[in-house]
């Protein structure tokens, strides 16, 4: 037999070893850190965290360690955090600790009275729990231990989330010292699919400063071949030890299983895992068989009291059993009286193994177990798990109801969405005189609550579905209240997803059917609901009106949520909206209102409404802090999936964009997608923008990438802005028009309202017109030329109707006047050719703060400029472009701009090249080696004076002194000397001429 892994020396991970012993020293001088571990499954996670924390321990650290449980589709909130609580109330050194942070306590079966009822209930229990691992760091060093990270439910990913990115990995302010804290958690590298939700949480943690990721890859064949050696008894055949090392593949518990499986009577060696598992199983007596089969049902962990009782065998015999287990490494015991399988894999392929009826009865036994035994609520949902993998439904719809109301409790609202779910499925196999009965416990209601739950989780999809199912089940038998309840529910949901009439429709609906007086919550929540429909139908003066009535009932109850509500729907719809100071402060207000109601979605409603007031104000560094807040809340309450926090996403990531901040743009963008990628529009849009502005033409692609799937709002605006930029910077004017006008009639609402953004297109579409009707008039196309100048007048009688009044109705801001500004500028551009004043409008109209877009105004604006021979003007425009163009990195600007000084010689010859000019054999001039390049290409007088900004006469005078100094008859002899004579060099030439007509014009 081998010896116990955990008594050989670890082999192999010295660095990893080393990196942790480095973040434990830091700890204890103060300076917390986290290490996530990341590991395929049997690569040695639990084994290096075991050394890690006998490390630890042996340096004065306490050691406290969590482990998170499978549980199929339910979870069970919180579980390892209430295990660590455990411990810490059993050790006498932290009662005071725990004493002053009540709050944690009911996730240690404190009184259902205190239950989180609540975002703000869950916030208080984040911070309560932030705030004991900090007072217990203050009695001894303290290392946290999250085993098995991949199982954990959602309610403890959003508690790790908070403890490392505001909790207590946060250094105090003010100077106070840090926490002597280290928190290591390992998951399953190969658990996480693409769609597994640690994924996000992942992605967000790493790039925390006190967060480092620590990969534990599969060990080198001369590790494992030393490790093999140390396990065995004796010595091993080379031979055997070669085979393990090859079918091991580096993996720490494969080598171990595949050593242990080699004195079993077959002799060979399985070729899985699996096979592996389940022959040193099949080795053991029939007895300890048996209590391990058990065991594989209760999960990767069972008490040894509860085991007793499931397994009913005479404790001596249990005794045996569980010894023989251990000493095979089947199982590890653990504190509290507790067995552990050495490895998950093993428990599963157990469990794989049972007979379905060997199965369902076992199943069976534990949840009868569970219900006779205390804390019943904290069981319910390993009993509903038990009972429904026995196919006791009545049992399991009455436990998944008990969890789902535990899970409301503690604040877990995606646990208690499942379970809901759970129970809505079991309900109609359940005979009706089985199921649970008392008020609220219907099929409405149960869906009601579901879709609440799932609006909470940040799935209005589903949200809208549940509550489109409630609605199904409401009868005329059905409450008053309840059916109005259901109908303001299924319209907000409805506005979540943008199907603006059916929201209004709903919401009207639930209005009527509820008398104004008395007044009620219900009555003031419907016409609070009703508002937002109608503000989002373009009936304002119908919001508006209810609006008041409906503030003035909230206040009369003390409605504190719908109080704020109402008020961030009235500073919206007064005069001015939500721009005006005095609605900024209604608006501040709405937020203190909400904050002490504990409602937080009515927060971040008015968090986002200061945030784009402050946008649409031109006021875009004022901007910033309410998204930082917003966003930040949103984290903490765990709503980052929730709409407002989306659209907040969206405008920091803008914000960050029109600044000019681009490689901070792209890199929230980044963290966002890992995050979020199922919000792609909202998270990747203006990282997108920056791409394509820095010549990254697979910005196109990833912006068509958005379009695919379903339609999604912010996903087609974000790709349409990419795509017709692109065209028009590829001169293609076909596809920047199509784009526009697909676009516009996508977005344009149920109200008939077009979207703001349809400016913003005309304008780059415009550009793309522009560029060819400029071609079109050089060519002497007088046909083609009318035709896109027609073209051109269409679109800007769109973006007009569009650049001065919003989707809501109110005035555009700077943002929106800029881009009619540019559009005007472009059309001009089309009509006639580059006029002055319009550019000029244009730069200024940008100022806001939109320094790319201003700089490519700045660019024809110096277009203008020459035209007219303002050339010291213009060169001002070009540097100030330049410049702009040169710290964001938009290359493709940056070209145009310095073509545009070269052709228009907006700057004074270097030394350099006075120097090179003054040795050149050439006898032309500067300007007739810029006009011999243009004759080479064949230009006509014209053509060369347009692109020089000179007149076509000047152009024919130095056309004329060229072919006098070159000895040429004629233009093409002229060209064919300088060639010869090299004053023309052909590999310049050559590349000049590859964007000869009929090309566009660069941009």
């Amino acid at each position: 037999m081998p010896q116990n892994l955990y008594n050989t020396p670890l082999i192999g991970r010295d660095d990893e070893l080393s990196r942790l012993g480095g973040v434990l020293d830091r700890a204890r001088v103060r300076e917390a850190r986290a290490v996530l571990i990341a590991g395929d499954a049997g690569v040695g996670k639990t084994r290096i965290l075991a050394e890690a924390a006998g490390r630890a321990s042996d340096r004065g650290m306490t050691v406290l360690t969590g482990h998170c449980v499978d549980l199929g589709d339910v979870g069970l909130p919180y579980l390892p955090f209430t295990e660590i609580l455990g411990v810490l109330a059993a050790d006498e050194r932290f009662a005071a600790a725990l004493a002053a942070h009540p709050v944690v306590g009911r996730l240690l079966g404190g009184g259902a009275e205190d239950g989180v009822q609540d975002a703000g209930g869950r916030l208080r229990l984040f911070e309560g729990m932030a705030g004991l691992l900090a007072a217990v760091t203050e009695v001894a060093p303290l290392l946290l231990v999250l085993e098995d990270l991949h199982w954990a439910d959602q309610s403890s990913r959003d508690l790790l989330r908070f403890l490392l990115s505001r909790g207590v990995l946060q250094a105090p302010a003010g100077g106070v010292p840090g926490h002597r804290l280290a928190v290591f958690a390992s998951y399953r590298a190969d658990d996480l699919h693409r769609r597994h939700p640690l994924r996000p949480l992942l992605a967000e943690l790493v790039r925390l400063p006190a967060v480092e990721r620590l990969e534990l890859r599969p060990m080198a064949d001369a590790e494992v071949a030393r490790l093999v050696r140390a396990l065995g008894e004796g010595p091993l055949p080379d031979m055997t030890v070669r085979r393990i090392v090859e079918r091991a593949e580096g993996n720490a518990f494969y080598a171990e299983e595949l050593l242990a499986a080699t004195d079993a009577e077959s002799g060979g060696v399985p070729s899985g895992l699996a096979d592996v598992l389940l022959i040193r199983f099949e080795q053991l007596s029939d007895t300890a068989q048996q209590v391990l089969r058990t065991a594989a049902v209760a999960g990767r962990r069972v008490e040894h009291e509860l085991l007793s009782d499931a397994v009913r065998l005479p404790e001596d015999e249990l005794e045996s059993a569980l010894r023989e287990a251990v000493g095979r490494q089947v199982l590890v015991p653990g504190e509290g009286d507790t067995y552990s399988f050495r490895h998950a894999l093993a428990r599963e392929a157990v469990y794989a193994d049972l007979l379905p009826g060997e199965r369902s009865r076992l199943h069976g036994a534990f949840a009868r177990l569970l219900a006779g035994r205390g804390r019943p609520a904290e069981s319910a949902a390993e009993r509903a798990h038990h009972y429904r993998e026995s196919h006791d439904l009545a049992e399991a719809l009455t436990a998944s109801l008990e969890a789902a109301d535990h899970a409301h409790r503690v604040g877990a609202p995606a646990e208690e969405l499942r379970h809901l779910e759970a129970a809505l499925d079991m309900w109609p196999a359940v005979e009706a005189g089985a199921r649970p009965t008392g008020e609220g416990v219907d099929t409405v209601t149960l869906m009601l609550r579901a879709s609440a739950a799932a609006a909470h989780a940040g799935d209005s999809h589903r949200a809208v579905s549940l509550t489109r199912a409630a609605l199904a089940g409401v009868g005329q038998d059905t409450d008053t209240e309840l059916a109005a309840r259901v109908r303001y529910t299924l319209a907000d949901n409805l506005m979540s997803i943008d199907h603006l009439a059916a929201a209004f429709a709903y919401s009207s609906e639930a209005l009527a059917l509820i008398p104004a007086d008395p007044p009620s919550r219900t009555w003031v929540w419907a016409a609070a609901t009703h508002v937002m429909a109608a503000r989002q139908m373009g009936d304002n003066e119908t919001a508006l009106r209810v609006a008041r009535q409906a503030l003035t009932v909230a206040e009369e109850l003390q409605a504190l949520d719908a109080q704020a509500d109402l008020m961030i729907s009235v500073a919206g719809l007064e005069a001015g909206g939500r721009r005006t100071p005095e609605a900024r402060e209604r608006l501040r207000e709405a937020r203190e209102l909400a904050r002490r109601a504990s409602c937080t979605p009515v927060e971040m409603r008015a968090l986002f409404n200061l945030a784009i007031g402050s946008f649409e104000s031109g006021l875009l560094e004022e901007c910033l802090p309410w998204l930082s807040e917003g966003l930040d809340r949103a984290r903490r309450a765990g709503l980052l999936s929730s709409p407002y926090p989306l659209e907040m996403r969206y405008l920091h990531s803008l914000v960050l964009y029109t600044l000019g901040r681009w490689d901070e743009c792209v890199r929230a963008a980044a963290a966002d997608t890992e995050v979020l990628p199922a919000a792609a529009g909202y998270v990747a849009g203006p990282s997108l923008y920056v791409a394509l502005a820095r010549g990254d033409l697979g910005a196109v692609d990833r912006a068509r990438a958005l379009l695919d799937g379903p339609f999604d709002w912010m996903a087609t605006l974000v790709a349409s802005v990419v795509l017709t930029d692109a065209a028009a910077l590829a001169g293609d004017p076909e596809a920047a028009v199509e784009r526009v006008h697909s676009t516009v009639k996508a977005l344009t609402d149920d109200a008939g309202a077009r979207p703001e953004v349809a400016v913003r297109l005309v304008a780059l579409a415009l550009a793309a017109v522009a560029d060819t009707t400029g071609r079109l008039r050089r060519n002497g196309d007088e046909e083609g030329t009318a035709r896109w100048t027609d073209t051109a007048a269409e679109l800007l009688e769109l973006a007009r109707s569009r650049g001065s009044i919003g989707r809501d109705g109110s005035p555009q801001g700077p943002e929106g006047h800029a881009w009619l500004a540019r559009a005007e500028a472009e059309w001009a551009r089309a009509t006639a050719g580059p006029e002055t004043q319009a550019w000029e409008r244009a730069v200024t109209a940008f100022d806001f703060g939109d320094v790319y877009e201003q700089a490519r105004c700045r660019r024809r604006f110096a277009e203008a400029l020459l035209a007219d021979g303002h050339r010291a003007e213009a060169a001002a425009q070009a540097r100030a472009a330049r410049e702009t163009a040169l710290r964001l990195g938009a290359a493709p600007l940056l070209r145009d701009v310095d073509a545009l000084i070269r052709r228009g010689r907006l700057t004074d010859p270097s030394p350099a090249e006075d120097a090179g000019a003054a040795s050149s054999p050439t006898p032309l001039t500067a300007r007739e080696q810029d006009v011999l390049r243009l004759l080479a290409l064949g230009r006509s007088n014209r053509r060369i004076g347009e692109e020089l900004f000179i007149s076509g006469k000047t152009a024919s005078v130095h056309v004329s002194n060229i072919l006098a100094k070159l000895g040429a008859a004629s233009r093409g002899e002229a060209v064919a000397v300088a060639y010869r004579e090299g004053l023309i060099p052909p590999a310049s030439t050559a590349a000049t001429a590859s964007t000869a007509d009929p090309a566009p014009e660069p941009r």
